[in-house]
């Protein structure tokens, strides 16, 4: 028996679509840590990344292997050792990286193969694409420790990344990189998918880690997850953070995203493996459940412009099939569209309110107040009804007022009180529907 409900799969799926949109034809770098294979994981990652690529995002995937190495070394007798955060890796330490990347390998290119009937990657075809992609230098001598095969990415080869993923392949690369006298390095992977995002321009770098994300408090494990830090407060944070030396230090990743953003990627994302469906929650839900670095906030409040005439449509709609709102045309909306401001995340409309000012009267009609249902509660009406607010006052006007049949006790929390309709502006009291017998709201604004 089928357990989807159409009543919340279809506005799930309609959601969702203007993310489908925006994305196909993406690039994305998906970095995971070993850590996620070692906890049994990665079936479940892969039916997530098959399901973008199925939806046309380009995909590059870099794998970490600290773990696995541990283990091998530890099998041969040998004591894993780090410094300044990198492995230190002499022959032994290379000769089980290699080892650890092999298996991985296959274990990522068997799971990419599967297509049973009934599960996320029937009908799949992700076809990897894998190779010298990286030329490496070595680390060095950093502060008296020889790094010996540890080594620092060089140099990506984007045009034949390109290539592959032009043709549809999603390519595979380990933390291996390659000096021009065929001398191997141990790598980092987020050394490697940092530099593989900024050679290849990415739209997103995405983490998935064993930490959360950055928290609102970094010092309190208990404080809330920063889903979207600009770049400059992102550098900002990673100035009073002490050196990252292990992977749950909250700089440990913060630090990359930091420099892919400097480097030209849009966005870089630190997400939990330990979430389930994680990577569709970040990529495809308002928020996002991890924490993303951006150049600059990707939500707006502004006044709108005739390229949101569409958006705003869509998201007034169903208010007005169940008749929250008065219906409006495309025309009068086009007309009118000066009114407007729009609350705008990710290049998608989430909120709006229109002004009608009527200034005889020295007042104006907030009107077509709405916010989607997938972030009502978030302070979003009311973020639109103070801009609305400073538009009038802007204007010279004392006070706006509203009409409204639902939503009454909303506005008198704040700051309304209602009015007879015939204290209503001459002009505006003309157009009243008096079958409609919406309430009548009014705020000071001095």
């Amino acid at each position: 028996m089928s357990l989807v409900f159409p009543h919340t799969f279809v506005p799930w799926f309609r959601a969702v679509a203007p993310y489908m949109h925006a994305y196909r034809g993406k690039t994305f770098v998906v970095a995971m840590a070993g850590e996620l294979i070692a906890a049994g994981k990665l079936n479940a990652f892969v039916q997530d990344l098959a399901i973008l690529h199925a939806m046309g995002i380009r995909l590059v995937l870099v794998h970490g292997f600290r773990p696995q190495v541990n283990e091998q070394l530890a099998a041969k007798g040998h004591v894993s050792r780090f410094s300044h955060g990198l492995r230190i890796t002499d022959a032994v330490a290379l000769d089980a990286a290699q080892e650890a990347a092999g298996q991985l390998r296959f274990e990522i290119e068997a799971a990419f193969s599967q297509g049973l009937p009934n599960t996320p990657m029937a009908n799949s075809t992700v076809r990897m694409v894998s190779g010298n992609f990286l030329t490496a230098r070595p680390v060095g001598i950093v502060d008296g420790v020889d790094f010996m095969h540890s080594g620092l990415v060089r140099r990506v080869d984007a045009v034949a990344i390109r290539r592959a993923i032009d043709i549809g392949a999603l390519v595979l690369l380990s933390p291996f990189g390659f000096s021009p006298t065929g001398e191997a390095f141990n790598l980092t992977m987020e050394d490697v998918a940092t530099s593989t995002a900024i050679a290849l321009r990415a739209d997103k770098l995405l983490f998935l880690t064993e930490v959360p994300g950055i928290r609102e408090k970094p010092d309190d494990p208990d404080s809330e997850i920063d889903t979207e830090l600009a770049l400059a407060d992102a550098k900002r944070l990673l100035a009073a953070l002490p050196g990252a030396t292990q992977p749950t230090d909250a700089a440990f990743y913060l630090q990359h995203c930091v420099r892919a953003c400097e480097g030209g990627v849009e966005r870089s994302h630190i997400l939990p493996f330990a979430r389930d469906g994680a990577l569709l929650l970040e990529v495809f839900t308002h928020d996002g459940i991890g924490t993303m670095v951006v150049d600059e906030k990707l939500e707006s409040l502004r006044e709108a412009t005739a390229d949101d005439v569409g958006g705003i449509l869509q998201l007034i709609e169903p208010f007005e099939r169940d008749g929250t709102l008065v219906r409006r045309e495309r025309t009068e909306i086009e007309r009118d569209i000066s009114n407007y401001s729009v609350i705008e995340h990710d290049g998608i409309i989430f909120g709006c309110a229109a002004l009608y000012p009527y200034p005889e009267a020295r007042t104006g009609e907030m009107a077509a107040l709405t916010v989607s249902p997938h972030v009502q509660g978030q302070g979003d009406g009311e973020r639109i009804l103070k801009h609305v607010e400073q538009r009038a006052r802007a204007m010279g006007l004392d006070s706006i007022f509203v009409l409204s049949t639902r939503t009454m006790h909303w506005f008198i929390k704040r700051g309304f009180v209602q009015i007879d309709p015939d204290q209503l502006p001459e002009a505006r009291k003309k157009k009243y529907n008096w079958d409609r017998r919406s309430a009548v709201l009014v705020k000071k604004l001095v």
